[in-house]
């Protein structure tokens, strides 16, 4: 007989180690949204081999997960997550010969990992100032941004900088890949779908001028302003929408005159109209009302089907 979900939940903590597992941990505090209600249990993973073993032991017992990195570019439901939350803290970094960095998946793109390497006059990663993220997130979502400045003539994307990645895999496997094994897309990898994690990621950089590498992240952080809530300010996951090539989301939204559009305590933002902020003690199913009345009203006045693009965490 399977185990019920509460005995697989106390046997999980149990077998991993009471001293590991929290319970009852509300999630909206470690998301950049600042919603979600709690996680039936909660683990925090410094190490690959914790990480490893977290996941494993979930998969074994047949307990649901949740991989939790900087909380971006997620909402997670007001009734939580049934199973358990892993996040990842692996926050390794390691400089080694030929501009080659290892970063753990866990360490926080900026300010931690993009200041470390613009410190030693190594240029790549400075395009991505000011998005929040770690590692694992960037190579889980080919992280990107319009550049370079003052241009703005294309997309970079985090596949441009990296060479390979050590990745724990569905069998039980940690194994080295490269680049190429990720499949990247706008906003995608082959990790959406085959169930790897990432446990740390290669790249090579490009040797250049320290003062030139802070002027590129000077002008990305103000482009970006003019455009982006702060976080401190509005809490939000970034853009709710997919793109749709040639026309963009916030665009049809702002067309159809829901841009400042607020529910509850959740606001169409007034600067992007495909971004929604919290205000202040948001609720998900606040932000899932105004998802639903930009889709539907988009499609209905304009003709656009708009798929969303963060994940869904979580009982909503």
């Amino acid at each position: 007989m399977n185990p019920t979900p509460s005995t697989a939940l106390d046997r999980y903590a149990h077998e991993l180690g009471a001293e590991r597992v929290r319970r009852s941990v509300p999630l909206g505090p470690l998301t950049t949204f600042g919603i979600g209600g709690p996680a039936d249990l909660f683990v925090e993973a410094s190490t690959p081999r914790a990480l490893t073993e977290a996941v494993q032991l979930a998969r074994d017992l047949g307990v649901p997960y949740f991989l939790l990195g900087r909380g971006a570019n997620i909402l997670v439901g007001d009734a939580g997550f049934r199973g358990v939350v892993i996040r990842c803290g692996i926050r390794t970094l390691e400089f080694g010969p030929g501009n080659v960095v290892r970063a753990g998946a866990g360490l926080d793109t900026f300010p931690d990992l993009i200041n470390a390497t613009v410190s030693r006059g190594l240029g790549g990663l400075h395009h991505f100032v000011g998005i929040p993220s770690t590692v694992g997130g960037a190579v889980w979502q080919n992280l990107h941004f319009l550049s370079p400045a003052p241009e703005r003539s294309r997309t970079v994307f985090w596949e441009e900088v990296m060479t390979g990645a050590r990745v724990f895999t569905p069998d039980g496997e940690t194994r080295d890949v490269g680049v190429e094994h990720f499949g990247f897309g706008y906003d995608y990898s082959t990790l959406h779908d085959s169930g790897e994690i990432v446990l740390s990621v290669d790249l090579r950089l490009e040797p250049t001028p320290v003062d030139d590498l802070r002027r590129v992240m000077r002008e990305n952080l103000a482009w970006r302003d003019d455009r982006h809530p702060d976080l401190w300010l509005y809490p939000c996951a970034g853009s709710i929408f997919k793109k749709i090539e040639g026309i963009g989301a916030g665009r049809l939204i702002d067309e159809c005159g829901l841009k400042g559009h607020v529910h509850g305590a959740a606001q169409i933002f007034h600067k992007h109209a495909n971004i929604i902020v919290n205000l202040g003690g948001a609720t998900s199913s606040e932000v899932m009302a105004l998802i639903d009345l930009a889709r539907n009203t988009v499609a209905r006045e304009l003709g656009y089907e708009l798929e969303p693009e963060i994940g869904l965490v979580g009982e909503f």
